[in-house]
């Protein structure tokens, strides 16, 4: 009999072995597509599970069913089920994180800007050098809010792929983030440490990678998963990226991916970050990855002096000692 644990890591190997496959997408987008369909019952596994609709238990074979019930991923809803868990994928891999709609607290998000942090890795670590010895220890792999854990799982398959072995360390200050995350890897093979609390305050000593995806949004809410702080949601990625340059082995690289609200032409982020770069003597470089993501949000205060929130990245690399 599988324990609840172990239940939550079959689901997604369970999808995958069944053909799933669901790219999510916005909550705009989510919700005009199910204004569409209002009033329907899930009719497939991507409906339950990719488009958190109601559905029938009938729908569901019974050794699936059985591992959501063990998981504690179902709940009744008004005469239907509702399955508490969406999944999605990424490449080879399946992510458990909340369904729809993410209003909880503790609500675990994925969405298109995970895809553009896991595509910017690959950019990014395809770049990296990949010159160490066979006996070499493994990397310090260290993601920051880690949420479903899909950028670091997307940094070990990449550093794999070259021949490089890590250690990845996950960091969250939402334990329901962590408990998902580690489903994931554990679904993916994979394992992890993990590092409940405040981002680098979490953990000890120096890393050879550190990414991040963090909330970038003014949220009135303050959810973790969303709320960035103030100016305009960039203050937790200023926070998280100079703790991290001090926290970087020789060599060791930053890859922070984050949104930034354009005020008159400027980016208030960079203008931040330039002096802590400096101070840190990193190399670095600094892109917009996508110019306009979520528009919608300059329709109201506080972002109603902004002109554009862009997804950019930036990497940072200490120098290696002389």
């Amino acid at each position: 009999m599988l324990s609840a644990e172990a239940a939550l890591q079959a689901l997604p190997r369970e999808l995958l072995a069944r053909g799933y496959r669901f790219i999510t997408t916005t909550p705009l987008s989510h919700q005009r597509v199910l204004a569409r369909r209002h009033g329907e019952r899930a009719g497939n596994l991507r409906d339950v599970f990719g488009w958190s609709l109601p559905f029938d238990q009938g729908l569901l074979d019974p050794d699936l069913f059985d591992a959501m019930t063990r998981a504690g991923v179902v709940r009744d809803s008004g005469g239907a089920l509702r399955s508490t868990v969406r999944v999605s994928t990424l490449a080879d891999d399946a992510f458990l994180h909340s369904a729809y709609p993410t209003l909880e607290d503790d609500a675990v998000f994925f969405g298109p800007d995970t895809y553009r942090f896991a595509r910017f890795i690959a950019q990014e670590l395809a770049l990296r050098g990949g010159e160490r010895s066979a006996d070499a220890p493994p990397l310090r792999l260290l993601d920051v809010g880690c949420g479903s854990g899909a950028g670091a799982l997307a940094a070990l398959r990449c550093l794999a792929a070259r021949g490089l072995r890590a250690e990845a360390t996950l960091n969250d200050i939402n334990p329901r983030a962590l408990q998902l995350a580690a489903a994931n890897f554990a679904a993916a093979g994979l394992g992890a440490q993990l590092a409940r609390g405040d981002a680098l305050e979490a953990v000890d000593g120096t890393f050879d990678l550190v990414i991040s995806n963090p909330p970038y949004m003014a949220d009135p809410r303050h959810r973790a998963y969303r709320d960035g702080g103030a100016g305009l949601g960039r203050a937790l990625s200023v926070r998280i990226a100079a703790q991290a340059l001090s926290r970087l082995a020789p060599g060791g690289q930053l890859l922070l991916y984050t949104g930034v609200a354009m005020i008159d032409g400027a980016d208030p982020f960079l203008a931040e970050m330039k002096p802590l770069l400096r101070d840190a003597r990193v190399e670095w470089s600094y892109s917009e990855i996508d110019p306009d993501v979520f528009g919608e949000e300059l329709e109201a205060a506080p972002y109603d002096a902004a002109e554009r929130i862009a997804a950019v990245g930036l990497v940072a690399t200490r120098r290696l000692a002389s």
